[in-house]
Order: C-alpha cells, then structure tokens, then sequence
C-alpha cells in the first residue's frame, strides 16, 4: 500500500509552468503599480535575500514541529491534544484559502490591467475555485476507490481464517478463545485502519499540491518587487503565515504514517516552493511583471484553483471528517473545544490578511 512520490513530478510540471507563463509576461505592463516613489533596487534585493532564509527557517520549523510530537505522549495522533492542535491547524488552512488566496486571484482577474471584458464581468475566480473543489472530489474518489480495490485484492490473496494474522496478532486472538471468528475481526480492522492510512496519505499529498502551487505564485510576486515598503511587512507576515500553514500540513504527514524518504520529500516542497518563487522573480526581474496581463491571468487561475482546493480539504477531509468521527462525536465538550480551536486557527489567520 505504499504511495509514490509522483507528488514531486506533479509539482515540478506545475513549477515548469508558471516559469513557462512568465517568462514572455512583460509584453503588456500596467504602470498602475509603480505609482508612488517607494522604488529601490538594491534595498529590495537585500530584503528578498533576508526573506529566503527567514520563510525557508519558518516553513521547515512549521512542518517539522508536528512530525517531532510523536516523542511528547500527550501529542500521540489518538490523544485529546493533538486533536484539538489539528483543529486549529484546520483552521489556519480554511483561513488560508479564504482570507489570503482568493482574495489574491480576485485581485489579479479583476485588475484594471485586464480588459473589462470578459474578466470584469463573469466572477472567474468563484468559478474556477468551484471547478477545483469539484475536481479534487473527482481526484480523491477515484484514488480512494482504485487503492481500496487494491487493498482487497490484497486480503483476497493472504487467504482466509487466521492465515493472514501476524504472530502478534494471533496471540491476542487465542486470548478470545475463538481463532477463526476473532481472525475475521482483526483481520477487518486492519482493512479499515489501512483504509484510513490511505485516506490520510491522499488529503497529505493534495493539501501540499494546493499550499505548494500558491507559494511559488507568492513567491514570484515577491521575488520580483522593488518596493521595499511593500517586501518588509510580508517577510514577517509570511513566516507566520508558513509557520502555521506548515504545522497544519505536519499534522496531515503525521498521521499519513510515512517513511522517512517521503516525509523528507513533502517537508522539502513545501519548504523550498516560496524562497525558490523569491528567487525565481529575483532571476526574472528584467523579463517578468506581476502587473502584466499574462501574469495576471496565469496567477489569478493557479491562486483561485488552489483556494478551491484547500477549501475543499479543510473543510471535507480535516474538519468534516474529524467532526464526525468517533472521537469528538463521543464527547461533546472535546466538539466544544476543536470548535474553538477552529475560530482561533481561522481568526488568527483572518488577522494576517492584513498584511500579507
């Protein structure tokens, strides 16, 4: 049941991508940013450079905080604490694809760099977040059902009866006094909790194509601004943003159960995507604009379709399927308080819209 890193090779064509848009955007700029005198060079290059090493510090300590919580007993995936972390961690993911990423792809489809017609006139935004979360949905099924199918061809194959139980297990069987009917049982919890693992393993690696594609669109934006009365707000902001979006992210790892080689393959994405976009527009400086109509269109589509993305991860595969499940289902003052956790996550993350 071990899940392959295609991820990378899904974020390296999407990377290409945005390369490939950017590179002939300055053909048609909108002057309409550079109004005003804060313009220097050599100041902005100098505070993109502290801003690679800030947000790169950030994002590894965000997402590796969680994958450590295993050596705290009250941080174990199945404690009370950590399931109130994850709320809040949900929270900071909804916040993060409502409050920072559409309203960034609104930005951009509806700039007046655009022509009226169409972008000022249909919501393209709305529309193509509703396309994504549909599509994620399509994505999520179709790859829970194919690896299901897997898994009980699988079963099928180790036999019947207590033939597939390992020797850990067929000792607590015996326990029970009936082998064939308690074989069954245990046999039937391994098929759920496998098919939970693969759940968990498929909302990990779609949350990090989501948060990974509006890093690099975050990154490039910065990467090619020279205006330092802009940049120095947004390094701070940025961190924090990092920071949490990546324990929420580390939570996802966690519980996926993944072995050290991918753990260090998702850590490293997301990591790197929003330094490597700084550096890209660092590189690009001369060739691309964000205020160009070409860049506009390429980062309002790839913002709007990952917020449509993240929306729909945060609120169908964490929060909804955390809400109910057993675990806060069967004790309301646990709902009570993952629900705060949630408001604090969400409202913490609203906050920093003002500045980034």
């Amino acid at each position: 049941m071990a899940y392959s890193p295609r991820f990378s090779v899904i974020t390296t064509l999407v990377l290409l991508f945005i390369v490939a848009a950017a590179l002939p955007a300055a053909a048609k700029q909108c002057d309409a940013k550079f109004e005003g005198g804060c313009r220097d060079k050599a100041e902005s290059l100098k505070l993109k450079v502290i801003a690679i090493f800030c947000i790169l510090v950030s994002s590894v300590i965000g997402i590796s905080l969680p994958l450590f919580s295993r050596s705290v007993p009250k941080l174990q995936p199945d404690g009370d604490l950590f399931v109130l972390v994850k709320a809040l961690s949900s929270g900071v993911i909804l916040a993060t694809g409502y409050m920072h990423v559409m309203p960034d792809s609104f930005n951009d489809l509806t700039s007046g760099c655009l022509p009226e017609h169409p972008w000022r006139k249909f919501p393209f935004t709305t529309f193509i977040a509703m396309l994504s979360a549909i599509l994620t949905l399509v994505i999520d099924s179709f790859s829970i059902s194919f690896f299901r199918k897997k898994l009980a061809a699988a079963n099928s194959a180790n036999g019947s009866g207590t033939a597939s139980i390992e020797a850990g297990e067929r000792k607590e069987v015996e326990l029970f006094g009936d082998g064939h009917v308690h074989g069954h049982a245990i046999r039937d919890t391994k098929k759920v909790d496998a098919e939970q693992l693969l759940r968990y393993r498929v909302v990990a690696q779609m949350l990090e194509l989501g948060i990974v594609v509006h890093s690099v669109v975050i990154g490039l934006s910065l990467g090619a601004s020279v205006n330092p009365c802009t940049i120095r707000p947004l390094i701070a902001a940025l961190c924090f943003h990092q920071m949490f979006e990546g324990m929420g992210l580390g939570g996802c790892i966690l519980q996926a159960e993944y072995g050290m080689k991918m753990k260090a393959i998702l850590v490293f994405f997301f990591s790197t995507t929003t330094p490597f976009g700084i550096a890209l527009g660092i590189a690009l400086l001369n060739v691309y604009s964000d205020m160009s109509s070409t860049s506009l269109i390429v980062e309002g589509v790839l913002n709007a379709v990952s917020a449509g993305l993240l929306n729909y991860m945060a609120l169908v595969e964490l929060l909804g399927s955390d809400f109910t499940g057993p675990k806060l289902q069967g004790s309301t003052k646990l709902m009570v308080l993952a629900f705060l956790a949630v408001l604090l996550g969400a409202g913490g993350m609203s906050v920093m819209a003002i500045w980034a």
